[in-house]
């Protein structure tokens, strides 16, 4: 070994060893947020934040099924004081009074800053004298046990008041004093966790918590049931991973079995796959260093690289057993690098696109398929001067693809009538052809949606569909506007548009309006002369209201509400549902709208938008159809990236061709590989998303390496020996056979790309033999 091979050897064991050292310490995520805009607009930004860090990210959703209801009762209620004592979790609901008790308590202290009827004109004696008979009136309906204890300290009601505002328009039934089904089957449980959605440690360990304090409790006959945001990041987390190790294994195992068919020989073998794992490893790292992180769906298509980068292994091994390595590098590798060079200019467009996710995927391809290829062109050579010897496989595979290559040509009418027709077909579909549903990535299995729904329809706590947004520059000018907001909404209730609304406001209304509410309070001396002339001849004397006057008087001295105030009542959790603040310091808060109970009739989100129109910089969000704007907006702007991507490709291989029909010549058969993958998903009935597109950006990638071999070998006819001709078929076989693989995976998003690039490489082979231009007379 020469002193130049040890220093090669030396350089590329320190890059390995330097990429492993960073992969250790590389945190690898499932969050499909990752395949969000990166800058996004006003609308996305916010729904953006509910996804990432929202509430909802960190909520479950816990059922206990079986048994009958005492016993579900007593399982839920033990389940719940052991998840609140293990200091997971920052508030535990399963229907227990008891847990109210605290927030009750606040809410009469602070009954005169929160209710929405407190104003001059209530203390005066008509007002007295309306709010006392109104609520005097409860006392014979169910409501009387919870206003007996308190009448004559608020015989105004304003508590009532307050607690009709607060109720949602749904909540769960009760059962045996908790929360249960609507059929009775099933009582219900809602933890949310301390720690940030995006934390899937966390969460894990959260969930983990919930089942292992279940199992304790071994209750007979009892199941658990878990969902939620957190559920799905963590077994969407666990399943991508388990997976891409098996495709690794798989690929890995399917890749040594065909090395070991072509070569015979185990250093072949072990040479060969050595591009794949320094292509993988670089890629990894480099997307580590550049985004702080690894998405499992980045990690995922490493495993296609192993389709590529082993091609520069069969092209160098192969081609370079003839004449030796110089003469590969001299004649074998011009050809290899310009295969490289377009696609590195077809994935560099991803790592332009405005979507964290792509950019992931384009830094990936980008980084690993230079590894793998430097690693082919400088230490291949060291390692294996003389390339490897073959195999029968090997040559039976040369001399077929020899006759096939003679033979192919006479198809070419027919594979352009097909190239029309799925063009055509293509056109007639093209309204259906692309899918703009965020979903397609989700590898989220239809019974653990199915669950979801289920126990949030249990729970009358499905998603918000549709949602009122404010911002103002401050917490205060924020509440102010949400305040404003609210009375519009209230109008709308009122003539039966809407069902009703949720607002932070309600439990912490602006200072200013906390402040006319108890400027509106009288002094006692008045207070005393309004309520006897208001209680006169009443059934409530003004002596037995006098702890009325007291409590008034208290209010007036007592501090407004204040966040820290809010948050010490255990309220944290509505807080960060209703209010967010950004890292530059401006606050959004948000209103849920909820339909009309019974017909779930709610305004379009245009009549929303007029009727609100007098609030500033007020959005209205229809959740679901924000999210398909977003992704279409989305799949577009990946469209025109991956179209950039392509016209730079073929603009490198004008520059370098320099011969416009050389140059047609090698994009005609793409260009057809191209359209009949997408003719044949036309025909399987398989709308195309994201990755079926970085699945097409890969398939001109692997292909215009075939399309350029064929014009070589139309330049030097003498180049089209059997190695050279078995190099490109095992090549194919390899790409086709480990994206074929790909193409099982239970994972949406990597099932796209193998389905398509499997088919598509095929294709190209196949069509840059038929296409190729006829070899130069010597």
């Amino acid at each position: 070994m020469t002193r130049r091979s040890v220093v090669v050897l030396l350089i590329w064991a320190a890059v390995v060893a330097a990429c492993v050292g960073q992969i250790l310490r590389t945190p690898f995520t499932a969050d499909l947020s990752a395949f969000l805009p990166a800058e996004p607009d006003a609308q996305q930004r916010v729904l953006i934040e509910q996804l990432q860090s929202g509430l909802p990210a960190r909520t479950l959703l816990i059922g206990i099924e079986g048994g009958d209801a005492l016993a579900r009762a007593q399982a839920s209620r033990l389940l719940a004081k052991g998840l609140r004592d293990s200091g997971l979790f920052e508030q535990v609901q399963n229907g227990e009074t008891e847990s109210f008790d605290r927030v009750g308590s606040w809410l009469f202290d602070n009954r005169y800053a929160l209710s929405p009827a407190v104003d001059a004109q209530r203390f005066t004696v008509a007002g007295l004298q309306d709010a006392i008979g109104e609520t005097v009136s409860l006392l014979g309906t169910p409501a009387g046990n919870a206003v007996k204890p308190i009448l004559e300290r608020d015989p105004t009601g304003e508590t009532v008041r307050i607690a009709e505002a607060l109720i949602p328009s749904n909540s769960p039934r009760s059962e045996e004093g908790v929360w249960a089904s609507r059929q009775g089957q099933r009582a219900l449980l809602v933890a949310i966790n301390k720690a940030p959605g995006a934390d899937l440690d966390a969460q894990l360990l959260a969930i983990q918590r919930v089942r292992d304090g279940f199992a304790a409790l071994a209750p007979p006959g009892l199941t658990l049931q878990v969902s939620g945001a957190p559920v799905f990041g963590v077994e969407s987390r666990a399943q991508i991973e388990t997976e891409v190790h098996q495709l690794a294994a798989a690929g890995t195992v399917l890749m040594s079995v065909l090395l070991l068919l072509a070569f015979a020989s185990l250093p072949a073998l072990f040479v060969a796959l050595l591009p794949v794992a320094t292509g993988v490893l670089v890629g990894i790292t480099a997307v580590s260093l550049v985004f702080g992180g690894v998405h499992g769906i980045t990690l995922g298509f490493g495993t296609t690289l192993i389709g590529e980068a082993v091609d520069y292994a069969f092209y160098y091994l192969i081609q370079a057993r003839a004449h030796g390595a110089p003469h590969w590098v001299r004649h074998g590798w011009p050809t290899v690098r310009l295969g490289l060079l377009t696609s590195v200019c077809g994935f560099a467009a991803l790592v332009f696109s405005g979507f964290p996710g792509l950019q992931q995927l384009g830094v990936f391809s980008l980084a690993g398929l230079i590894g793998a290829a430097a690693f082919t062109r400088f230490v291949m050579p060291q390692i294996m001067p003389q390339g490897a010897r073959g195999s029968r496989l090997r040559l039976a595979l040369g001399h077929g693809a020899a006759h096939a290559v003679a033979w192919l040509p006479r198809l070419r009418w027919p594979l352009l009538a097909l190239g029309v027709a799925a063009a055509g077909l293509l056109v007639v579909q093209r309204d259906s052809l692309w899918s703009a549903q965020l979903s397609s990535l989700s590898p989220i299995k239809q019974e653990a949606l199915d669950l979801d729904a289920s126990l949030r329809a249990d729970l009358s706590a499905g998603d918000a569909r549709t949602l009122a947004v404010v911002q103002g520059a401050d917490l205060q000018a924020t509440l102010q506007r949400a305040e404003a907001t609210g009375r519009l909404l209230d109008g709308l209730v009122d003539q039966g548009k809407i069902g009703g609304y949720d607002s932070v406001a309600r439990w912490l209304p602006s200072v200013a309006v906390q402040q006319a509410r108890i400027n509106s309070l009288p002094q006692a001396q008045a207070l005393q002369q309004a309520l006897a002339e208001a209680t006169e001849g009443g059934p409530l004397s003004a002596e037995r209201l006098q702890p009325f006057v007291a409590e008034v008087q208290g209010a007036r001295g007592r501090p407004p509400v204040t966040m820290e105030s809010l948050r010490e009542t255990g309220l944290s959790p509505l807080i960060d549902a209703l209010l967010l603040q950004r890292k530059d310091g401006s606050w959004v808060a948000l209103l849920p709208l909820q339909p009309v109970p019974g017909s779930n009739a709610m305004m379009d989100t245009e009549s929303l938008r007029l009727a609100l129109r007098p609030i500033p910089e007020l959005q209205v969000l229809e959740i679901g159809a924000e999210l398909t704007r977003m992704y279409a907006h989305y799949l577009q702007q990946a469209q025109t990236q991956a179209l950039l991507g392509a016209l730079a490709v073929v603009a490198l291989m004008a520059f370098t061709l320099r011969s416009v029909r050389r140059l047609l010549s090698v994009c005609q058969p793409l260009l057809l590989a191209v359209v009949l993958t997408m003719g044949l998903m036309a025909v399987l009935n398989v709308q195309l998303g994201i990755l079926h597109l970085v699945g097409l950006l890969l398939v001109v990638a692997v292909g215009s390496n075939y399309a350029l071999f064929f014009d070589m070998l139309r330049r030097d006819p003498a180049a089209a020996d059997v190695d050279t001709l078995a190099s490109l078929v095992l090549a194919n076989m390899t790409t086709v056979l480990s994206f074929a693989l790909i193409a099982m995976s239970g994972i949406p998003a990597l099932s796209a790309i193998g389905r398509v690039v499997a088919i598509g490489c095929l294709l190209a082979l196949v069509l840059a033999a038929a296409f190729a231009p006829r070899a130069r007379a010597k």
